[in-house]
């Protein structure tokens, strides 16, 4: 791949601080993001924490300000997550509760005791110590894990094959969040804690998480749960898309064997996770594995084939690049 020279028109300085246009962008994205949240979706500390930590990476030298606008497609894969409260989608189709639950046990259901189950009933009543404790770290790895991938290319020096794979992701989460709206789904333990009646506005819930919590003593995933105000959101799961994305660009990117391993490894304890731990039914994982496929050959087959795209991919990988690497692309 040859990259033209672009310095001239490089967004980032690439010494001092930023120039006006470059601080004026940052601030005024800041401002909006903060001012929309507070006052449609909640404020929290944290927020406050992320604008100060942004903005101070930003302005603080170029090479931190070129990660900043490296990790915005994450970024925004973050923000759109917490917008979608601005408008449940239980508030624009209604909630599949039983029909999912129905087709689940129709197509993988389990006989045990004279019943049929679902596999989510079934690993309920066949939990085991190990498996709980593996399916806690499987679970932290859903979205640290890719970022972590992610960066260790971008600090490789490739910061095109960085970019590919973090469009995708982002790509991978609009696609999943449009199916949110087309099809409210509700997960496995809504109907083992609140049968098949919708109900908005319930909390979420461990489920089976929570023994890895009374394991640990942790209270991770306590935690995190506690904060999804909604739960009709299972199908697709995006859980099980995000190592998988990640997983799929170690080959595409030619990664070394060592990542190929871990991202395989976790993606599957994941995909057995969403399961065992009653967060998700076989179908949300094959849906989650679908989104993937289709944002992948979405950007690969389409996007990166569009001249215009392709140029801008190529200016925006010229932006975020150290000097050294950026002269190595003229």
């Amino acid at each position: 791949m040859r990259y033209r020279d672009t310095s001239s028109h490089n967004l980032i300085s690439r010494s001092g601080l930023p120039r006006l246009r470059e601080a004026v962008v940052c601030l005024a994205a800041l401002a909006v993001w903060l001012i929309v949240t507070a006052l449609f979706i909640g404020f929290r500390p944290e927020h406050i924490f992320l604008a100060i930590l942004i903005g101070g990476l930003f302005f603080a030298a170029p090479a931190s300000r070129r990660l900043v606008v490296a990790l915005v497609p994450f970024a925004l894969f973050g923000i759109s997550y917490d917008w979608m409260n601005l408008l449940p989608n239980y508030e624009v189709n209604p909630v599949d509760v039983q029909g999912l639950y129905e087709t689940e046990k129709s197509l993988f259901g389990v006989s045990s005791g004279g019943t049929v189950l679902t596999p989510n009933e079934f690993f309920a009543l066949h939990s085991h110590p190990v498996m709980d404790f593996m399916a806690g770290v499987f679970y932290l790895c859903w979205v640290p894990l890719p970022i972590f991938y992610g960066l260790w290319v971008y600090f490789s020096g490739k910061s095109f094959d960085y970019l590919r794979f973090a469009l995708v992701f982002l790509l991978v989460n609009l696609i999943g969040f449009a199916g949110y709206y087309i099809h409210p789904a509700a997960p496995p333990w809504y109907v083992a804690y609140h049968g098949f009646e919708a109900v908005p506005c319930t909390l979420g819930e461990v489920a089976g998480l929570g023994r890895f919590d009374e394991m640990t003593g942790l209270n991770v995933f306590h935690s995190l749960y506690a904060r999804n105000a909604n739960v009709f959101a299972a199908m697709p799961s995006l859980h099980s898309a995000y190592t998988f994305v990640a997983f799929i660009y170690s080959f595409i990117n030619r990664s070394s064997r060592v990542w190929k391993c871990i991202l395989g490894i976790v993606t599957f304890g994941i995909w057995f996770t969403a399961v065992y731990t009653s967060h998700h039914y076989i179908l949300d994982v094959c849906g989650g594995i679908l989104c993937s496929f289709l944002a992948v050959a979405l950007f690969e087959c389409v996007l990166l084939r569009i001249p215009a795209f392709r140029r801008w991919l190529c200016r925006y990988a010229d932006y975020v690049s150290s000097p050294s690497v950026a002269s190595r692309r003229k």
